[in-house]
């Protein structure tokens, strides 16, 4: 297969015309070529050469005029350069060897064979030759063609060599399954669920990074049951375990919340690409397992799981090292308020229950309400519409009250500073006492958010409570 007429960015000539001046065999492999054939877009491309690949991205680079010198690493022998917003790594070929404790290897230089050898799966070993004797010329030792056409993803050596070598492997096979909704050969899924225990040396930012390509992915579930079906789930994300089965206690049984979070996550998938939504959909029942309790009239019950949920969050974060910013803040108030417009709807919506809701949620009040409707999974149709009805009658109960009341990430006109300068006291529990008070009453609708209302109830709280006025509020 010639596949030259398809090389239409003009870097691969370039690239072919200093490969050629250098005498160096170069060829693009990898990820370009699988995405190529599957008609998939790929901003970067891999090139190797058998010999020094930064010598080959220097003259590339020299050829391309550009400013910046390659980005070179030269413990592995690897040199990367950027033009027209892509990056373009060069490397040259080589065999690798791996000891039982690491997953770094020891390489040496090696020929095309040998570099194709050491690739994870064969839809990434493909490689197209960028020679004056075989420019275009697919190169495929290892049948990947076939494997793109049956959607499989399989190992081009043993699969306990691939996996016990590099056990990220194990998880790039899962990502890249859940990415193409691909199969994934069942001896190469079997090497995997060998070698579990192998995914220990490898670092948590790793597989994070693998994870969170699985949770982007455009049908997540599906790469989160290959993880459970093959035992990695449990080694990377126990708590996520936990929450499969289901127990019977007197004939009554609770949902599998394991399968039924997927749902919800999927769910989430298909109304937002956003990686920390998707992840406040993963937690959102975290902490049922924990919180799961029987009661005879009632059955089973989940009482403050959402709290509960919402303190694992930053414990969950800090050990899958995910980032412990905004984005964790983000997640877990929406795993603390994911019952919050749930328990609107079973009573009438007041303004000020809605107030509440539009103040703690502030400006990630679509978000929220994006999780509860995909948190609506149950299989009797009426019902799910039921839910959704009352949820659009919450929202444009949520519209009418901040166009009234504006109350989302509305700052009281009370302040701490305000209160301590009214009564002369030092910062201290009162002046909380007489701040909680005042916010309570403007989200009750008792009073407005205004000097003219604000400032007078709030020194009737201080006289009230034996402080004295010393200076008088304009």
């Amino acid at each position: 297969m010639n596949l030259s007429e398809r090389l239409d960015n003009p870097i691969f000539r370039t690239i072919q015309s200093c490969a050629s001046k250098l005498n160096l065999e170069t060829y693009v492999i990898g990820g370009f070529v699988r995405d190529l054939l599957l008609n998939r877009p790929s901003k970067d491309i891999d090139f190797v050469c058998v010999g020094s690949g930064i010598e080959l991205a220097k003259a590339v680079s020299k050829a391309l005029n550009l400013k910046k010198e390659p980005v070179i690493f030269k413990n592995y022998g690897t040199a990367m350069i950027s033009f027209k917003d892509q990056e373009f790594e060069f490397v040259g070929a080589r065999k690798e060897s791996y000891s039982r404790e690491s997953r770094n290897p020891t390489v040496e230089n090696g020929t095309l064979e040998d570099d194709q050898n050491r690739r994870d799966f064969t839809i990434n070993a493909l490689a197209i030759g960028l020679n004056n004797h075989n420019y275009g010329e697919l190169i495929d030792p290892f049948n990947g063609v076939e494997d793109l056409r049956d959607h499989m993803i399989r190992t081009p050596l043993e699969p306990g060599v691939t996996f016990s070598d590099d056990p990220l492997r194990m998880m790039r096979a899962i990502r890249f399954a859940s990415q193409l909704q691909f199969d994934i050969d069942g001896n190469t899924f079997g090497g995997i669920m060998d070698h579990v225990d192998r995914i220990e040396i490898v670092s948590q930012e790793r597989i994070t990074d693998e994870l969170n390509k699985i949770i982007l992915s455009l049908l997540p579930s599906y790469g989160f049951k290959l993880l459970f079906q093959s035992g990695l789930l449990k080694k990377v994300f126990p708590e996520m375990v936990d929450l499969h089965g289901v127990e019977v206690i007197r004939k009554k049984a609770h949902k599998d919340n394991f399968y039924h979070t997927l749902k919800v996550l999927d769910n989430v998938a298909e109304v937002s690409n956003d990686l920390w939504l998707r992840w406040a959909a993963i937690l959102h029942d975290i902490a049922k397992p924990a919180t799961k309790r029987f009661n005879d009239r009632v059955g089973w019950t989940f009482h403050g799981h959402e709290d509960k949920g919402a303190r694992m969050v930053p414990h969950i974060f800090r050990r899958l090292k995910l980032p412990l910013n905004e984005h964790m803040k983000f997640v877990q108030k929406l795993v603390r308020l994911h019952l919050r417009p749930i328990a609107l709807v079973k009573e009438e919506v007041t303004d000020s229950a809605v107030r509440r809701l539009l103040y703690e949620t502030g400006e990630d009040v679509e978000e929220l309400m994006k999780l509860c409707k995909a948190d609506i999974t149950s299989k009797d149709h009426n019902r799910v519409q039921k839910y959704l009805n009352n949820f659009a009658r919450v929202e444009e109960k949520m519209i009418e009250v901040e166009k009234k009341d504006k109350v989302r990430n509305f700052q009281p006109i009370v302040t701490g500073e305000l209160i301590m300068e009214t009564f002369g006291v030092p910062p201290s529990r009162v002046v909380g006492d007489i701040k909680n008070e005042v916010r309570e009453a403007i989200l009750e609708g008792t009073i407005k958010n205004s000097e003219k209302e604000a400032i007078p109830f709030m020194i009737g709280i201080g006289e009230r409570l034996g402080l004295v006025r010393i200076k008088d509020i304009v």
